[in-house]
Parts: structure tokens; sequence; C-alpha cells
């Protein structure tokens, strides 16, 4: 896992820190910074975004919590049945995943559209309800990515799950000193996060790390050094 620090929200530093990456999709929220993403030229042609459709449903779940909105408790409903199809087929192969999501999720979809646009034309306009209908249909074409292909997922929740702890500690990393040690502090971040998704303790692999560097090890065998190359410990700091 990867953590990159950049002084601002421009789409352009996604740009910068993508460079070079052969992928084809970009997982991601709504944020308009990534629109630029998709003129990009390169070799293997623009970025396609994939949206998140947690983001969409926790819209509903909160207006419908706060107002009782019948319209918002049945889009959430609508939503809660592609994920019920979601959990059904996690860990399945992609060709797997995509052939259940083409005969299960597609019908879904394809009426949640329709229903969506039939809602919004029966509402002020103005309402926050019509607000989140349209994030929805704005977003439509990259709500239903996931449908095109089976590697995809569903929402941008693991990501978001993995940088919950970055995002606790960023008033404390607010004031790093400098943009070097912004910079640093990610580096540090990234190889921390990246030992517990391989099971490793970070302070161990750190201090082996640093210890064999300073041995000698020899760079040409670098692989060696990385964290799911490394012993597997018995416990993890939480």
């Amino acid at each position: 896992m990867l953590f990159r620090y950049a002084p601002g929200r421009s789409g352009a530093f996604a740009e910068q820190f993508l460079d070079g990456f052969n992928g084809r999709f970009l997982q991601c929220d709504a944020y308009d910074g990534y629109d630029r993403l998709t003129e990009v030229a390169r070799p293997q042609g623009p970025w396609t975004l994939v949206h998140c459709w947690s983001h969409l449903r926790r819209r509903f779940v909160k207006l419908a919590r706060n107002s009782k909105s019948p319209i918002a408790e049945a889009a959430v409903r609508q939503i809660a049945q592609l994920y019920a199809i979601e959990a059904m087929v996690r860990g399945s192969s992609p060709d797997t995943r995509l052939a259940v999501r083409k005969e299960h999720s597609l019908p879904i979809a394809a009426a949640l559209k329709p229903w969506f646009e039939k809602q919004l034309s029966m509402i002020s306009s103005g309402s926050k309800l019509a607000e989140d209908i349209r994030y929805a249909l704005n977003h439509w074409q990259g709500l239903t990515r996931f449908l095109e292909d089976g590697r995809l997922e569903l929402d941008t929740n693991p990501v978001e799950n993995a940088i919950r702890p970055v995002c606790l500690t960023r008033k404390n990393a607010l004031f790093a000193g400098h943009e070097v040690g912004a910079e640093n502090w990610a580096l540090l971040a990234s190889i921390v996060a990246t030992c517990k998704l391989n099971d490793v303790n970070p302070a161990a692999y750190i201090t082996e790390t640093l210890e064999a560097i300073i041995d000698g090890h020899p760079h040409s065998s670098i692989e060696d050094l990385m964290p799911w190359r490394f012993r597997k410990t018995s416990s993890q700091p939480q």
C-alpha cells in the first residue's frame, strides 16, 4: 500500500501520481478533481472512473435517518440488494463475479435508474433528496462500471478502511515541518500499512530491515527486504 503526499487536492497531483501506471480503471469517490483523468492522453487511453456505491448509499441513509423520507428508505433497500449479491460472490474469481452480477445485479441497477428519474420528477428540485438523486444519476456510468468487469469492486470501502488511521491522525500530521517531512511521513505510513496487510509486525520489520541495510545487504537483492518476504510474527500492534 502506498501513501503519497501532495500539497493540494488538485487532480493534477493525481495525474502526476499515476504517471507511468498501466492500469485502466481508477476506483474513487466522485471528487471533481479526478474528472481530468478521463481526458489524459496515454498509450492505454484515458482513465476509466469507477464510482463508489457506499458514498451514494450513505447519502440516503443519512436522509432516511434525519427526515424519515420513504423515498430515501426505498433507495437504501434497493442498494442493499446489490450488496447482498456482492456478499455471495466475495472471494470468487472475476469471471464468476461478473457472471453473477450480470444475472442478478444488472436487473436491479437497470430498474433503479428509471426509478430515480421518476422520483426526481415528482419532488422539489431544491430539496436535499433531489440533490442526492441527481448525484446518483450524474455518476451513473461510473457507478455501474462494476457490471462490466469482475475485478472491480462495488465501493472503495477497503481503501477507506485502510486510510482511516491516517485520517484520524491528520491533525497531528498537519504540521509536518515542511514538505520533505510530509513526504517522509507518507513513506513511513506506506511501510506500516504494507506490513499490516502482510500480517507483519511493523516495528520488527523496520528494525530488522535497517539492520540488514547497515550490514551491507546488496541492492540487487532489495526484493528480499520487502514486507511480503519478511518472516511472519505471532503478534502485531493494533
